[in-house]
């Protein structure tokens, strides 16, 4: 079916009359696009380096330390002092507005972790002391891939699990459908595992209290 179908476009007309849905869905996706830009957003590396003439990208390559005048040829920490100093001595360097990934801790602060929002945290510091807004668009990607990615692959393998169950029927279908149901409960299962371990517990302790009382009523009335 179309997307310009009369349908289509019905259901559309429909949608853009819910404004907190229609405007939640543009929030949405503008949040995405920014998650997918993170790299560029919140980095603690330099986007572009200019370096005694010579321009280098930290954002797609790593160099080593002695790449800019070091001793060792180890990966180059942009977040030291010495180096920072360096490279405004002999060019420039481009960063992102947030001089923070997500794994970067803030040794620079003052302020114990977890800090409040500041300069260089906007939205503070976790209790790790990594950036707060830094985590919140690295961890909305993964998220959203992870979930769409997820609803992709469950759906082709419903469809082809479905398609052979209805091909073939029978004892396939019947043993399908059980297996579908015992899949789907699994969730619930994990989800009221502390509550029902709690209460399988109460009742085998209901059960041994239960049965010691009956054997004590037995001994008192002796035998016959």
């Amino acid at each position: 079916m179309s997307f310009f179908s009369p349908v289509n476009q019905a259901r559309w007309a429909r949608f853009r009359h819910n404004r907190r849905g229609y405007w939640s869905l543009w929030l949405f996706l503008a949040l995405f696009a920014c998650s997918l830009c993170a790299e560029l957003i919140a980095n603690d590396k330099p986007l572009l380096v200019q370096y005694r003439g010579s321009f280098y990208v930290p954002l797609l390559k790593n160099y080593s330390e002695t790449t800019f005048g070091g001793s060792f040829a180890t990966a180059a920490d942009y977040q030291d002092p010495w180096l920072q100093k360096r490279l405004a001595d002999n060019g420039w360097a481009l960063w992102a507005p947030v001089r923070f990934g997500a794994t970067t801790i803030n040794f620079a602060t003052d302020a114990p972790f977890p800090s409040p929002p500041s300069g260089q945290n906007w939205l503070g510091t976790d209790a790790n002391g990594g950036d707060v807004l830094a985590r919140i668009l690295y961890g909305t990607r993964i998220s959203i891939l992870f979930g769409l990615l997820l609803t992709f692959f469950s759906s082709v393998l419903g469809v082809m699990a479905g398609a052979v169950q209805g091909y073939y029927g029978g004892k396939i279908d019947l043993w399908g459908q059980r297996f579908i149901e015992v899949w789907s409960g699994n969730a619930d299962a994990v989800s009221d595992y502390p509550a029902l371990k709690r209460c399988t517990g109460q009742l085998l302790v209901a059960a041994g209290h239960y049965r010691a009382v009956r054997l004590d009523d037995a001994g008192r009335r002796g035998p016959g």
